[in-house]
């Protein structure tokens, strides 16, 4: 288990206190974006392996929930819709996505996704790890799954604040436009639904995605997903 909150730890810290932060901007200025974004990538990667591998060495404990054929059934909706929304983010124009700022400034952005949410890929996440979350009450869950959860939210909030103080008045039309919280703009009345922007093949992609895996999953992961 110290393995895994030493993997978690690390890897909350170098989001939490790295990207996103006046750090970030201290460092890129002295070496500059691409080799931040390479040494930060790579530093990601091998924290989310650490993480898995120590992850699976310390499953297995005293549960504080189990899982139920309801949270499972749950689980499985949520994961559908969370890699919907990652299929989606990873393949749409986006302002807050790595090396996309520039979107900014090329007009009519605020399209599709973006009427729903400005983060659909960090909001995908967050709603896989609470899936996973439901049916996973060990201690090793609850800190592998709570803490993605809790940085991806957090994520949101971070992104927002580096762009805004990078774009200025362009981030803040933009913010206006659109929300961080799935549908509240739309509930806000500032954006109207409209699915067929998002591009049919996305959304279908996603389900497929999901599907592939929640079918392998015995396999990849040890634990069958579906009924």
């Amino acid at each position: 288990m110290a393995n895994l909150v030493a993997a978690t730890a690390f890897f909350l810290l170098i989001h939490l206190l790295v990207s996103g932060t006046r750090v970030r901007d201290a460092i890129t200025g002295v070496i500059g974006e691409g080799p931040y974004m390479g040494l930060f990538s790579a530093a990601s990667l091998a924290g989310l392996a650490w993480m898995i591998v120590a992850f699976g060495g310390a499953r297995g404990g005293a549960a504080w929930w189990d899982a139920t054929p309801a949270t499972r059934l749950v689980q499985l909706g949520l994961t559908l819709v969370a890699f919907v929304f990652i299929v989606i983010g990873v393949t749409t124009r986006n302002p807050t996505s790595v090396r996309q700022e520039a979107a900014l400034q090329q007009g009519d952005v605020v399209r599709g996704m973006l009427r729903i949410t400005r983060h659909p890929f960090l909001w995908g996440v967050a709603l896989w790890a609470a899936g996973h979350l439901m049916v996973n009450g060990d201690a090793a869950g609850l800190i592998l799954f709570g803490s993605l959860l809790a940085l991806a939210v957090a994520g949101t909030f971070s992104i927002d604040a580096k762009r805004r103080r990078k774009q200025g008045a362009a981030w803040d039309r933009f913010a206006a436009e659109t929300s961080n919280v799935p549908f509240a703009a739309i509930a806000a009345g500032r954006q109207s639904l409209r699915l067929g922007e998002i591009g049919w093949w996305r959304m279908g992609l996603g389900v497929v995605i999901w599907a592939a895996l929640a079918w392998a999953h015995p396999w990849l992961f040890g634990v069958r997903a579906l009924p």
